[in-house]
């Protein structure tokens, strides 16, 4: 049996995966310090005889007894809201978090995959982004703290790949839902949703002009899994390049949810970029992958899911850490 250790195993996107891996017949082995993770993503995983769980901050030493056939590295704050408050943490998991990971690869001889993001590209001028664009990106404005962090564990992994000789994959992921999201963790469709919930006014950032591109989280964790078994060490862009503005997506929220609630402009954050949409003419040549599942589908997916849980757990997701 194959092992896999997922940093950030408690978080969104880390447990969706962990579903994935024990469904794929892996041991899995699962580590986030849950400062934005949290332990009901995975709870129903715990009685399996597969699955561990690991308490603990990867931009600390890791040790993991045993052999690793596998590292995919997920462990950082993704939010605004998230690494607005926690700067150094997010630098940290960045750096020093991709470096131990690095590190126990080569121990293990395993093959690593870390998640990049989209944010690489910055304010993109080059629309829609190919995996070729370098970016546009402002490393000392309130964002930089997390592109930078990516941009430098994108660098930290190539150069293990290129001196070492380890075996890595690099996946740019754009905007991406599903259910576990935390609905206060400041991107646009859990802030939607959840307003929606609480009977708020949806509150856009500028006239809504700017778009994004919605990718469901299963056709992520397709991606993921195909680009982990692939031979492509270079960065591959997995998203939905379905894109449309935020004011669109606002009226389509509202609609959904069968609301009375309007759409509400705040000023525009700084360094917000104005286009998201991503290029995956190479995820579609050498992975075979493209997204299937539409956002219309998807979205009443995760809205049927927020609306299952409790009173308290919608109160928990929504104050789930003061930092």
């Amino acid at each position: 049996m194959k092992r896999v250790l997922i940093t950030g195993g408690a978080g969104f996107l880390g447990s969706h995966l962990c579903d994935r891996f024990i469904k794929e017949g892996y041991h899995v082995i699962a580590m986030d310090n849950l400062i934005t993770g949290d332990l009901k993503n995975i709870e129903h995983l715990f009685k399996l005889e597969h699955f561990e769980f690991y308490h603990h901050d990867v931009s600390k030493f890791i040790h993991v007894p045993g052999e690793l056939d596998y590292i995919l590295h997920f462990a950082s704050p993704a939010s605004p809201i998230d690494y607005l408050k926690i700067p150094i943490q997010t630098l940290k998991v960045g750096s020093l978090g991709i470096h131990n990971c690095l590190g126990l690869a080569r121990v293990k001889n395993a093959r690593v995959l870390i998640a990049s993001t989209s944010e690489v590209y910055g304010d993109p001028n080059v629309h829609p982004q190919p995996e070729e664009y370098w970016g546009n990106v402002n490393p000392v404005g309130p964002r930089g703290v997390y592109d930078e962090a990516k941009r430098f564990q994108e660098a930290m992994t190539m150069a293990y790949h290129t001196y070492h000789g380890l075996e890595t994959r690099i996946i740019r992921i754009f905007n991406t839902y599903g259910p576990r999201m935390r609905l206060n963790d400041g991107r646009v469709l859990p802030a939607f949703i959840g307003q929606a919930l609480r009977g708020e006014d949806l509150t856009m950032f500028g006239d809504g002009s700017q778009t994004r591109s919605f990718c469901y989280v299963d056709d992520l964790v397709e991606g993921i899994y195909r680009l982990l078994l692939s031979d492509y060490a270079q960065p591959v862009n997995i998203g939905n390049p379905d894109e449309i503005t935020i004011k669109e997506f606002g009226e389509e929220i509202i609609k959904l949810t069968g609301t009375s609630q309007k759409l509400i402009s705040l000023p525009l954050p700084t360094d917000d970029p104005k286009q998201r949409k991503p290029d995956i003419t190479k995820a579609r040549s050498i992975l075979g992958w493209e997204p299937k599942v539409s956002r219309a589908e998807g979205l009443k997916i995760t809205y049927d899911y927020f609306k299952s849980l409790s009173k308290d757990d919608l109160f928990r997701m929504a104050h789930h850490k003061e930092f």
